[in-house]
């Protein structure tokens, strides 16, 4: 039933933003330049890694080190207009129709994290991934690691259809509002370091 409603709901999705996709492509080319898209290997279910997809919206790192390597420096501003609308996830559509993600579950965060984490955290692996998720509606970036975690296992735990619709309707909420795109100190998130949960 999930799998069959991410299908329906992103093709629908698909054929009204598609146009949508088109101009963030282009404006992506033209403040970038190629390649349009980011992909980068993330953990799916059960920790498999997939390509996951979405709009560039930084500077490669530059060879003399005078763009700088963080975040901050090589966001550009359209790109952080891109990061708050959430236009650069469009590509993750993408993903959903391949089944490597999902519309709703823990959002896939890096390779390097995997070793970091504790067997009690693993089990946000027990679901495929997610566009958006719990978290996402209940702070995003602004919760700590082991806010989103909890929030995460959570969803694992209790995860229903009604659950989705409910996060779904908080996502476009979220969206429109601009809502907990950043963290307090951080582009986005700060990096996870592990811990003992």
């Amino acid at each position: 039933m999930k799998r069959f409603f991410d299908i329906v709901l992103s093709v629908c999705v698909l054929t009204i933003i598609l146009p949508i996709g088109f101009v963030v492509a282009a404006v992506v080319y033209f403040d970038l330049g190629c390649p349009i898209f980011f992909i980068q290997l993330r953990p799916g279910y059960k920790g498999k890694p997939f390509s996951v997809y979405k709009f560039r919206t930084m500077k490669e790192p530059s060879e003399d080190g005078l763009l700088g390597e963080g975040d901050a420096d090589r966001l550009t501003k359209i790109g952080r207009f891109l990061r708050k609308t959430s236009l650069d996830e469009i590509p993750q559509l993408w993903n959903v129709l391949k089944g490597d993600m999902s519309l709703v579950g823990p959002r896939p965060l890096l390779m390097e994290y995997l070793p970091l984490y504790s067997d009690r955290q693993m089990r946000r692996h027990d679901v495929i991934p997610g566009i958006t998720g719990w978290a996402q509606v209940n702070g995003r970036n602004r919760l700590s690691w082991q806010d989103k975690f909890e929030l995460d296992l959570w969803y694992v735990q209790n995860q229903s259809f009604w659950l989705d619709m409910r996060i779904l309707f908080k996502t476009v909420a979220k969206v429109l509002l601009r809502d907990g795109v950043s963290s307090s100190e951080h582009v986005t998130s700060e990096k996870f370091e592990g811990n003992n949960l």
